[in-house]
């Protein structure tokens, strides 16, 4: 098994916990609060993580491009990388994304992948709408889904995000 380490990142809505290992960042996730200790010392894809998110958060970033350990069953690696090309400050829907993916009636398989997804802002599961446009389904909170899609319509573009692949 290797080693974890965790870093933390105070946004404006809430701490971001990212941890990562020595081959790349495992997770980017909202939590309420630093429930695990801060590791000493951080591996530079910690660091690297911290510093693009704090970039994306000024509005200066729009693509990061750390190192990522996905791991998840083979459908939710599919939901993920579909996700991983919605462009900064555009939305999709659930609907849009199961016939991409071929699967027309995958959209409840789907929205489960997106609220399992690990990396979020990396992996940009809150550009997911419903098919009337309403805010459906996140993990970080709708408040949270809410306020990064109104970030990304303020600090506007459509640059392509990383592939996980």
């Amino acid at each position: 098994m290797d080693t974890s380490f965790v870093g933390y990142y105070s946004s404006p809505i809430g701490w971001v916990q990212v941890t990562a290992t020595h081959e790349g960042v495992a997770s980017v996730l909202f939590v309420e609060n630093q429930t695990k200790a801060a590791s000493e010392q951080q591996p530079e894809h910690i660091q690297t993580c911290l510093a693009q998110l704090d970039e994306y958060f000024k509005g200066e970033r729009r693509n990061f491009d750390v190192p990522l350990v996905v791991k998840g069953t083979q459908f939710q690696l599919q939901v993920w990388e579909e996700l991983a090309h919605i462009p900064y400050g555009k939305l999709t829907t659930y609907k849009a994304l199961a016939h991409k993916l071929k699967s027309p009636a995958a959209i409840r398989a789907i929205g489960a992948a997106n609220s399992r997804n690990p990396l979020c802002l990396i992996v940009p599961c809150h550009r997911v709408v419903g098919s009337d446009a309403n805010l459906v389904g996140y993990a970080g909170g709708l408040w949270r889904k809410e306020w990064l899609i109104q970030h990304e319509a303020t600090h506007g573009g459509g640059h392509r995000q990383l592939s996980l692949f």
